[in-house]
């Protein structure tokens, strides 16, 4: 059942790109530079929950441009951005743990603080297979990261895309 899941979303939507972070940096962002969608990465751990960033409040940290509710907020992540940053450059954790390769997320429904450490997922069906083995997922994941990073980085990586992704369409 995990592979029908993986290959389905990877032949559905799987695009091999070279883009998808900025040049140099293995941060997943919006076409216009934007990490985790604008959502602001401290609220996940402050708060519990995913609440959408304001531009007012913003930092450039790691080659993005990241979006927080409050000076407060922005202020938490300037003073350590690597206690707030999702792991794996915000790319989908359950895609690391399974394969080689960087996919979109969902970070207003697919997220979590294990360990006092955020992961970003696909979207909650994915969120919920990638909890029944979070474990083994995290180290497994880690290990693709250290692959995947740099291809990300150099845009080599291969990358899956949503339906809706902002990045459809976009030539670098």
């Amino acid at each position: 059942m995990r592979r029908l899941t993986v290959m389905m979303c990877v032949m559905l939507v799987s695009v091999l790109a070279a883009h998808g972070a900025h040049a140099g940096s293995a941060v997943n962002v919006t076409p216009d530079g934007i990490a985790v969608g604008g959502y602001d990465t401290v609220a996940y751990f402050t708060q519990g929950e995913a609440v959408q960033g304001d531009p007012a409040f913003r930092h450039e940290w790691n080659g993005a441009t990241w979006h927080f509710a409050n000076v407060d907020n922005r202020d938490r992540f300037v003073e350590d951005p690597e206690a707030y940053a999702p792991q794996f450059g915000g790319w989908c954790a359950y895609a690391l743990s399974v394969g080689e390769y960087a996919a979109e997320v969902d970070p207003a429904t697919a997220w979590s603080v294990v360990d006092d450490k955020l992961y970003l997922n696909w979207d909650e069906k994915v969120q919920r297979q990638w909890t029944s083995g979070m474990g083994w997922r995290i180290t497994r994941g880690e290990h693709h990261w250290e692959t995947v990073e740099p291809q990300v980085a150099d845009g080599t990586a291969r990358f899956s895309r949503k339906p809706d992704s902002p990045w459809n369409g976009v030539t670098q």
